[in-house]
């Protein structure tokens, strides 16, 4: 998921946020957006890159390749995967930025050619260091993202009694407006029948009712894959929100990890934590991709590669660009200096230096995503 909670259908992801789980719950809609490419110096691939430009909300001056800390030491080889899932979808469109050629010479390298891959970035790119239209700034606030993966059961049992739904087939008809609210839908019996699968812990089916999309491990060892089905149109509420305005929980303690501690410790009071957002939502199974190690497929419509695909504002980034980010990973001080690529977008996701950064699936991915809060830097590449 952040964490994350994230036109929808067109160019949605598998969230009806996409985005990230620690900002969203705060507080923090999909649409489609356009590549940056009018502002100071028009962008036009194929003419020469030129030396700045700018978009809706941020402008892109022409940098080095000694310019971004910690690209020498990077083993490129390990973003190549993503890239050339970017290039699955770039190879195939037409507009100001020109990417055919750049993903027709991608085919043509190994994956374990890592010099051969640098040279590729540094003779067919240009990077742009990005900064904020709106103060200048080339910081901006970075989150991680990750994709739930639980435990469950496609029948109720005595340990998996939390029903995870699917779209109520009524509402493709004729939908209720306004529509009920969490509460009430749980409580009318509307939802009857339209279980999908069971899961054990509801704090973690509402975490990932905000991720929108997630994995449930059955009992024979399969896989179920769910992706967002839509929602009941009510809005977004925070559950962190709730629980600091009771003085249950404070701003730094209110993370997805202090939530669900919270939870244990007050398991009378979650479903009252729970209904404080109104907002609900509905999932749909999506096809068998070969098990757990497989990404959600992002706002591009590809697969996400952990530590190696983020979320963004498209009103900056161009989905499916690769980007260079650099920001600390946790509060330990490791840091986060590496290529990745933009192939998803999210609610959440606002800002011309502003990232989500996905993290993967599961319970190491969530501890890490969850606490990943701070600032960094981003540098866009481009086609010369």
């Amino acid at each position: 998921m952040a964490s994350k909670f994230h036109q929808l259908l067109g160019c949605l992801s598998r969230r009806y946020l996409s985005s990230v789980f620690l900002a969203a719950i705060l507080g923090l809609v999909v649409g489609c957006s356009v590549p940056p490419t009018r502002g100071p110096g028009t962008y036009s691939s194929g003419g020469g890159a030129p030396s700045s430009y700018g978009s809706q909300i941020a402008t892109f001056s022409a940098v080095s390749w000694q310019a971004l800390p910690g690209w020498r030491e990077d083993d490129l080889s390990k973003a190549w995967p993503a890239w050339l899932r970017s290039c699955e979808v770039l190879r195939k469109k037409s507009g100001e930025i020109n990417w055919r050629g750049v993903c027709a010479q991608a085919n043509t390298l190994s994956a374990r050619d890592t010099q051969g891959i640098r040279q590729y970035f540094e003779s067919r790119f240009q990077v742009y260091e990005v900064r904020n239209s709106n103060n200048g700034s080339d910081t901006g606030l970075i989150t991680g993202y990750y994709e739930p993966l639980m435990n469950g059961s496609l029948t109720r049992t005595n340990t998996f009694t939390v029903p995870l739904y699917a779209y109520p087939s009524a509402w493709k008809k004729s939908k209720p407006m306004p529509a009920p609210t969490r509460a009430q839908l749980l409580s009318s019996g509307v939802l009857n029948g339209s279980e999908i699968a069971w899961v054990q812990d509801p704090v973690a089916a509402a975490f990932m009712q905000v991720q929108g999309s997630g994995k449930i491990r059955l009992q024979d060892g399969r896989i179920l894959r769910l992706g967002f089905a839509g929602t009941n149109d009510q809005p977004f509420q925070s559950f962190a929100q709730w629980l600091i305005s009771r003085n249950a929980l404070s701003k730094s303690q209110a993370s997805m990890q202090g939530i669900s501690e919270w939870a244990k410790r007050n398991p009378g009071q979650v479903d009252e934590m729970l209904n404080a957002n109104p907002r609900f939502v509905f999932f749909k199974e999506l096809p068998s991709d070969g098990g757990a190690d497989v990404g959600p497929v992002g706002a591009l419509g590809v697969p996400l590669t952990p530590e190696r695909s983020i979320a963004v504002d498209l009103r900056s980034i161009p989905i499916g660009a690769p980007v260079f980010l650099a920001t600390s990973k946790l509060s330990n001080g490791d840091w986060i200096q590496k290529l990745v690529m933009a192939q998803d977008t999210g609610n959440a996701i606002v800002g011309g230096v502003r990232a989500d950064f996905y993290w993967g699936s599961g319970d190491a991915a969530a501890e890490l995503a969850g606490h990943m809060k701070q600032n960094g830097k981003m540098w866009l590449l481009l086609p010369r």
